[in-house]
């Protein structure tokens, strides 16, 4: 019949055949009814049948599944619908999710969860410096580096610089062996570790290479102005006043800069002289600077994460 269209697709790795369908094949469930289509499963194949547009869009979460299962024993439920989504908005322009997050990688779906995380994301769409401080598992670092990668990809800037303060704000990294990348590369893994979510870690080798994507302590970026970059301050709360005037003032000619920080943990021995403490106070009536503070309930790591972080700032013994 015309407009109809019958495909049967070979799964990539039969051995995760399991968490791909889900228990009691729940997953294909959920693609089924999202899609208004037939679809059934046999060993190592998926068979599927319907209107033409929806067997393709239904395929599309099947493939983009298979590569989000590859280095997972399980897929969520959430997961599953989050894949739907954004398969439908591909396909549907008009109506596209703007909250999404467009990034190099197709095994999962980049967006903000929350209230104040969809705040931030805005924030840092629409101003030039943004300030976010909030706890730990808030997703400061990790919409950050989204923006900064989905700005690389749409050719919106040249790069991608991320900056940390090393080991503490005094930045003694003399006592570390190797070169200077390897002695920051620790400080800076939680920032890698997002990327890695974002693209192929082949990808982040050659950019870092053509230096597309630097790694740099703080103190290294004096003197220097930061053009056409995406420029990433992770830790802030550990810089002092001095540090923070120093790279604020590196802002250049078409770049953006995202300051994130969790003003709750401040690893100075005089928390009155952090940085990012003293720029929020300073600099939260200049026009054009974003100040975002992110919240318990915007934390979107394990579950268990909320109630550590709720139990310490209770202070439960």
């Amino acid at each position: 019949m015309k407009g109809k269209l019958e495909l049967t697709i070979t799964l990539n790795d039969a051995r995760k055949r399991n968490a791909l369908f889900g228990s009691a094949d729940r997953h294909l469930r959920q693609i089924r009814g999202a899609f208004g289509i037939q679809l059934s499963a046999r060993d190592s194949t998926v068979k599927l049948s319907g209107a033409a547009h929806a067997v393709g869009q239904a395929a599309s979460v099947i493939d983009f599944l298979q590569r989000a299962v590859r280095d997972s024993e399980e897929l969520t439920d959430e997961q599953v619908s989050e894949a739907i989504g954004y398969v439908i908005q591909l396909g549907d322009p008009e109506n596209r999710d703007e909250d999404v997050i467009d990034v190099y990688s197709r095994t999962a779906v980049t967006r903000p969860r929350t209230d104040g995380q969809r705040a931030y994301v805005q924030a840092m769409r629409g101003h030039d410096l943004v300030f976010c401080v909030g706890p730990a598992g808030s997703g400061k670092t990790y919409l950050a580096v989204a923006v900064a990668v989905s700005m690389l990809k749409a050719g919106t800037v040249k790069r991608i610089v991320l900056v940390r303060p090393a080991v503490e704000a005094g930045e003694k990294l003399g006592f570390l062996p190797g070169d200077m990348q390897a002695k920051v590369n620790p400080y800076l893994r939680p920032l890698f570790d997002a990327m890695g979510d974002m693209m192929t870690f082949e990808q982040i080798r050659r950019f870092m290479e053509n230096d597309v994507i630097e790694i740099a302590p703080l103190a290294f970026m004096r003197g220097r102005t930061l053009n056409n970059s995406v420029v990433i301050l992770d830790e802030a709360q550990n810089t002092t006043r001095l540090q923070m005037l120093m790279f604020l003032t590196r802002l250049g000619h078409h770049s953006k800069m995202i300051v994130t920080g969790d003003d709750s943990q401040i690893d100075l021995q005089d928390p009155e002289s952090s940085g990012i403490s003293d720029a929020l106070r300073r600099l939260r009536s200049i026009p054009g600077i974003a100040i975002i503070r992110l919240e318990k309930q915007d934390i979107v790591r394990h579950r268990l994460v909320q109630d550590i972080v709720n139990a310490y700032a209770n202070g439960k013994q």
